[in-house]
């Protein structure tokens, strides 16, 4: 599904127009942009819930020339399903 199929879906289920759909769509994932983007953890009950975490510094190999090389500290987004989503997808 992209996000196309998604706005279609959503003005289908809460029978609004599309226009109205993409609207509500990009103002949900810009709420949940800019909630992680301050760190804070984002939980939709039923669905999931997103977080930062910080990963440290490791190192690793580069693959093409075999050279041990450092993987630099970086922040990445983790999502955990919740039990209802994870029971639909059972």
């Amino acid at each position: 599904m992209n996000k196309t199929d998604l706005v279609n879906a959503i003005a289908e289920k809460a029978e609004l127009t599309k226009v109205q759909a993409k609207a509500a769509l990009e103002a949900a994932l810009c709420a949940v942009g800019g909630a992680l983007a301050k760190g804070d953890k984002v939980a939709l009950i039923g669905f999931g819930t997103f977080a930062v975490i910080e990963k440290g510094e490791r190192s690793g190999v580069n693959p093409a020339t075999k050279e041990k090389i450092t993987i630099p500290a970086r922040k990445v987004i983790k999502f955990k399903a919740g039990a209802e989503l994870a029971a639909k997808v059972k």
